[in-house]
Formats: C-alpha cells, structure tokens, sequence
C-alpha cells in the first residue's frame, strides 16, 4: 500500500474540495458529516451507511457529508480503530483484557469480515467494542461539527473577501 498516495497533498485537497464547494448552508453540511462521522465511529463497517443515509435525510444533514463522513473507518483505519475502541470499552468495563488480546481476535474478525464472527467473539468484547465505539462517538462527532462548520464559513468568507 503506498501511504504517500493515500495522504498525498493533492488527495487531501480533494477531500476539503468536497467539504467546502457543497452548495448549502454550513450547518447542514456539518450535520450531515457529523452524522457521517458519528455512524463511523459507532456502527461496524460495512452498516454504517444504512443508518448515515436515512439519519442525513431525518436530520436534514448534507448526505454527501453523512457518506464521506463514514469514511473515519476504512480498510486502513479500523486495524487500528477497532482494536483501541474495544480496549478503551473493556477498561471501562473493569477490562481484564490485554492489548494483544484484543488485537488478535479483532484481526480474526477483521479477516473474516462478517458480523456472525464479531459476535462470536462473546458477550464481552462485543459490548466493549460499543462501549469503546460510544466514547470514540462522543469525541469525534461534535469535532467534526465544528471543524467542518469553521472550514466551510473560513472559505465562503475568504471568498467573499477576494471577490469585493
């Protein structure tokens, strides 16, 4: 996998294109990419747009936000994402678990990739899993509001000022 591709200056300029050259109004295009990011985070991937599309429309958020938005876990990220969620779940859950622990049966059910095998990792992992997915949520998704408020409003207004 070339990393230098994926992070490229030009592939994030792409990414904060979509952001700020959506047409609408800067709340709903935070809304809808909080909502993205909020099914990121707490959904497994794979459902995370079941809920995102519906949640965007029900919300009034931007969908393309609510899609992308989604994006915070992908084939690169949840090798990393999943294992710490379900760690930081199973501490607060009075966790008996090791880091390797988890690593390893998450990289089982990663391999797999279906939901029957992130269940039959038992009753504890599975809920550390949301507990650790909630608590990512509650971080990341009033971040991505705001962040993607303030860039789309910085834009718009540099814009302006460029146009007078």
């Amino acid at each position: 996998m070339n990393w230098g591709k994926i992070f490229s200056r030009r592939a994030l300029l792409r990414f904060y294109a979509k952001i700020v050259r959506e047409k609408a109004d800067s709340k709903y295009i935070a809304r809808g990419w909080a909502i993205g990011m909020f099914c990121g985070c707490f959904f497994p991937f794979g459902i995370q747009l079941f809920f995102s599309i519906p949640a965007a429309f029900l919300m009034r958020g931007s969908k393309i936000g609510a899609t992308l938005g989604t994006l915070l876990t992908n084939h690169v990220t949840i090798f990393f994402i999943y294992p710490l969620q379900c760690y930081v779940g199973d501490r607060l859950m009075g966790g008996h678990l090791s880091w390797e622990q988890i690593r390893s049966a998450m990289e089982n059910v990663l391999a797999k990739q279906s939901f029957d095998s992130l269940f039959a990792l038992g009753w504890h992992l599975t809920t550390a899993f949301f507990i650790g997915g909630a608590i990512l949520t509650a971080i990341m998704t009033p971040l991505t509001y705001v962040g993607v408020k303030n860039l789309v409003e910085k834009r718009r207004a540099r814009r302006e000022m460029k146009s007078s």
